[in-house]
């Protein structure tokens, strides 16, 4: 039995132990290329420890509208995350206290929206915003990225609005609290956790976003810093593409989810498991 029972553990440690190689890897040699000199990129053998430069990143901002694009990437997720959430919560606050006929299935049809491919809605919503006059405009990047995050985010909270005991809010609403003061002061502390793993769930989304920014904005007033990967890609090397430039860019998107994940990695895991166990 006891032996059995090591034999388990150091298969389970392998097996972790090659997932995180698997993982690993590709963002060491994501960095490796970013930081790497033209000239010894491509060098045979290959030089896994080569003289390391931050030329790579001065040739980015020199190439593109570096800073013009990051500050409408931190416009566009923060925009849409705020967006997102308070509309979830309240959706799901209402699916999940007010008893109406048909509740259930106007909760399925919402979700069933995240089966539709985000293609396949860009036409129809270059409309809408050609009406509204939001291309090219953050407003309207926002307002889309928003409600493509919303289903998810409902889908996900309505779960633990039910977790929240509703004799605290009748207690609260006896002692002479209103609604707002109902979901401010009782509901949202209580789903704190769930709240903070959704927001960061859609900021990553917001932020990696392609399509969107792609196709509804023109200018640098509007362009993000996904969008600048297609503008790179204009500049042929002699080794065919700027694969150095495009690591780069890599690296700014990652950095920041890194230190994102990192620093709340505790209010994942509890919102992801608040409501494992009763």
């Amino acid at each position: 039995m006891k032996f059995r029972s090591t034999r388990n553990k150091i298969l389970l440690y392998f097996g972790i132990a090659v997932f995180v190689f698997i993982i690993l890897v590709p963002i060491y040699w994501l960095f490796l290329t970013a930081l790497t000199p033209r000239t010894q990129l491509f060098s045979v053998p290959p030089n896994y420890f080569p003289d390391f430069t931050l030329q790579n990143f001065r040739n980015l901002i020199d190439q593109v509208p570096f800073l013009a694009y990051l500050t409408n990437s931190i416009l566009f997720a923060f925009g849409a995350i705020i967006l997102s959430v308070i509309l979830s919560f309240l959706a799901a606050y209402g699916f999940a206290r007010i008893e109406v006929p048909g509740s259930n299935f106007l909760l399925f049809a919402l979700v069933l929206t995240m089966a539709i491919p985000e293609i396949v809605t860009v036409v129809p919503l270059f409309q809408v915003l050609r009406n509204l006059n939001m291309i090219d405009t953050i407003r309207g990047l926002v307002m889309v990225m928003g409600s493509v995050l919303v289903p998810f985010s409902v889908w996900v909270l309505v779960t633990f609005v039910k977790r929240v005991p509703v004799e605290m809010e009748e207690a609260a609403i006896v002692d002479g609290a209103n609604l707002p003061q109902v979901l401010f002061y009782i509901v949202i502390p209580a789903m704190k956790p769930s709240l903070v793993t959704v927001t960061i769930i859609n900021f990553i989304n917001a932020w990696n976003n392609l399509l969107y920014p792609l196709v509804f904005s023109s200018s640098v007033r509007a362009k993000t810093l996904t969008v600048s990967i297609t503008e790179i890609f204009q500049a042929r090397t002699p080794y065919g593409r700027p694969w150095e430039l495009i690591s780069t860019l890599g690296v700014t998107m990652v950095v920041p989810m890194i230190i994102l994940v990192f620093v709340a990695q505790r209010g994942i895991v509890s919102g992801l498991t608040s409501g494992s166990l009763d």
